[in-house]
């Protein structure tokens, strides 16, 4: 991969790991868990406490793993069905348009967590770095 692939992939990675890493700050600690049970509950989630914290969880996480370059593929996949649940748990019935609450932004989430998915982080990233020896370590 090359320098400017690589560095591509990091700024869309770091983008995308502080919404993530904020949207679940908000749920962990601005909200708290118990009130974002409760706002799950509300939207009729399923199995709204295991939702809240998968949610939470895979927000925070999974945005800290994207900035590193750390199980991307796995991680893009897990954020993914996290936007799947929140388009159609909360924004579906609002329309497209993000100022109405609609799933315009999940959607875009989505689509940019499908790009860097499915690139090698290059040198800017874990993956890439352990990639990168293990196939110098194999010849």
């Amino acid at each position: 991969m090359g320098a400017s692939r690589s560095l591509t992939s990091l700024i869309a990675r770091v983008i995308l790991g502080i919404i993530f890493i904020m949207h679940g700050w908000q749920k962990l600690h601005t909200n708290g868990i118990d009130a974002t049970q409760k706002g799950f509950a509300a939207m009729d989630a399923p199995f709204p406490e295991f939702s809240a914290h998968y949610a939470t969880w895979v927000e925070f996480v999974g945005g800290i793993l994207l900035i590193l370059g750390v199980l991307v593929p796995l991680v893009s996949i897990l954020l993914i069905i996290d936007m799947i649940g929140a388009i159609f748990v909360a924004h579906i019935d609002k329309g497209f348009w993000n100022f109405d609450g609609g799933y315009e932004f999940p959607l875009a989430l989505i689509a940019a967590l499908i790009a860097v998915g499915l690139v090698n982080t290059g040198k800017t990233g874990v993956d890439g770095y352990v990639m990168s020896r293990r196939g110098r370590s194999s010849t």
